[in-house]
């Protein structure tokens, strides 16, 4: 039986530890109940110095950088990036179910090494030891705009989120940083000051949409890779979201729908720039312009909302 075949026979067997999880702050950012029940395990996990991070806000390109960083360490090879779902071959870190569930620290204590480790904490809530050994960090972020709209979305179709309430009240609540792993702003301001002072690769999934073989050549040489162009390309290929959105390695098919009801809303729905004008009334749009305007100033920060 593979692992992937363990994780879900579990999911199906203690079905009913899953239901929409409550927000805790920890540290003043509020996060599912799960994971601050957990946090010391998670606060003090001890990184190796050849861990690589892929950090972002949830629903800013995460499955898709993921897909990118496998096929640039594995130099494109189709046959090992279909070797399990996402999930299980790069585990994340904060991620946490009631026991007997196994928490994203159970699983990578015992991983090989290098391990590659998903994350949405902010930076402040990022484990020291991450910094006091130097590792590598990808950190991608999205339009404030696309990612309210997506984040919406998947908490309609994952069981464990709170419920997202209607439109009108879901934007509030994320204005305000009343959501899930905080505020975007502090988010990606916080992260962006940090690359000052750490090894941080951040890229902007604006650009990634625009040339993903430029910046997948930044990610390989991040890591210190020497790709050729045409392999560039057929990584650039592999990941369009088209072809992802149909590989069940990717699309989080595999998870039942107690934990993921995709009928709801796929996992993978639209990946564009620009669908929010889809849902966004004039003032929302404006009320928008304006926050982000004061909350980014004099960060340098700037954000395409379409190409």
């Amino acid at each position: 039986m593979t692992e992937n075949q363990d994780y879900n026979s579990l999911l199906h067997k203690h079905s009913d530890v899953f239901y929409r999880y409550p927000l805790t702050l920890v540290r003043g950012i509020p996060l599912m109940e799960p994971i601050a029940n957990q946090w010391d395990p998670i606060e003090n996990f001890q990184a190796r110095p050849d861990d690589l991070i892929i950090s972002t806000y949830p629903k800013a390109g995460t499955t898709w950088m993921q897909e990118i960083v496998d096929l640039v360490l594995n130099k494109g090879d189709l046959e090992k990036a279909h070797r399990a779902p996402t999930y299980v071959w790069i585990p994340f870190l904060e991620i946490c179910s009631p026991p007997p569930m196994p928490s994203g620290v159970d699983k990578l204590v015992n991983a090989p090494s290098p391990r590659v480790i998903k994350t949405h904490l902010p930076f402040q809530l990022v484990p020291k030891s991450f910094w006091e050994n130097n590792c590598k960090i990808i950190y991608v972020a999205r339009n404030i705009k696309d990612t309210i709209v997506s984040y919406f979305h998947f908490h309609r179709m994952n069981q464990a989120m709170p419920k997202p309430g209607n439109w009108d009240q879901f934007l509030e609540n994320f204005l305000i940083g009343k959501i899930a792993w905080g505020s975007w702003f502090e988010h990606v301001r916080g992260w962006w000051e940090a690359k000052e002072h750490h090894p941080i690769l951040y890229l902007f999934y604006e650009d990634i949409k625009e040339d993903p073989t430029r910046e997948i050549q930044k990610i390989a040489h991040f890591l210190n890779f020497e790709l050729p162009d045409p392999l560039l390309k057929e990584i650039a290929e592999h990941t369009k979201f088209e072809t992802m959105k149909s590989n069940p390695m990717a699309n989080y098919l595999t998870l039942p729908a107690f934990v993921m009801n995709q009928s709801l809303s796929p996992f993978m729905r639209k990946g564009i720039v620009g669908n929010w004008k889809e849902h966004f009334t004039v003032a929302q749009n404006e009320k928008i312009d304006e926050i982000t305007s004061q909350l980014l100033a004099d960060s340098g920060l700037v954000f395409r909302t379409e190409l």
